[in-house]
């Protein structure tokens, strides 16, 4: 028997089977009972959903905003100048004041670790003392490392890097007392005599204590003396003194 539409949902609430010409079987269910398991399903779906977006917009309320990041100070670099072992030479020429030269590189610990003093003795001597510093770095560093590390050290003395085949005689035109080593720190007079070096980290007591020195002998050289002819005769009671 083939069951209708309209027969099919007259059906009472329980389990029936029949068979059609063919033999094949229907079995119908109780149609309340599925409609009320959809309709729970639909809620609990439902509720689920709900739960999910206010879990999803509590977190979202209670994430704390990051601000974007703050600009970042650019660090200016100072021009770092190549020289040979010719414009060393030039640069050891007397001009009148006492020279402070400090040889160095990046990858030099002692170095980096000195550099914070020769900073603040440039400062300390400003217009009084002239100071340069040479890099032995690689020549590929000479607008990346050699200045960067520089700025980092706010130096703002006049910074070069030598590349020369021949670094005995570039050292040679330095001084004879340097072995090479690095770093090494050496101070002229404005004659361009040397009164200090050291080879290795240098006391900044001792280098200050020569600074102080060579600038009180300029001091006193450069007292302005009367010439004789300026000088007058002195009497005492009335009679000059011979």
């Amino acid at each position: 028997m083939i069951l209708s539409t309209k027969q099919f949902f007259s059906l009472p609430n329980q389990y029936k089977a029949t068979r059609n010409k063919k033999g094949n079987v229907f079995v119908i269910s109780r149609v309340a009972s599925w409609l009320k398991v959809f309709q729970f399903l639909a809620i609990l779906v439902c509720a689920v959903f709900s739960c999910v977006e206010n879990t999803v917009a509590q977190a979202k309320k209670s994430t704390p905003k990051t601000s974007a990041p703050k600009n970042r100070t650019v660090l200016k670099l100072q021009k770092v100048t190549q020289i040979d072992a010719e414009a060393l030479k030039n640069l050891l020429k007397p001009n009148g004041k006492p020279l402070l030269i400090n040889f160095w590189a990046t990858w030099c610990d002692p170095c980096r670790e000195e550099f914070p003093d020769l900073v603040k003795i440039a400062a300390d001597y400003k217009d009084k003392v002239d100071l340069i510093t040479i890099s032995l770095d690689d020549l590929a560093d000479i607008g990346g490392d050699v200045p960067k590390f520089l700025a980092q050290m706010k130096s703002d003395s006049p910074a070069y890097l030598l590349k020369t085949p021949d670094e005995g005689a570039a050292i040679a035109f330095v001084t004879e007392d340097w072995q090479g080593g690095l770093p090494f720190t050496i101070l002229f007079d404005k004659e361009g005599k040397t009164v200090y070096f050291k080879q290795g980290k240098f006391s900044t007591e001792l280098l200050r204590a020569e600074i102080d020195k060579g600038l009180a002998d300029q001091s006193r050289a450069e007292t302005v003396q009367l010439p004789i002819s300026d000088c007058r005769p002195v009497t005492l009671a009335g009679k000059k003194l011979p």
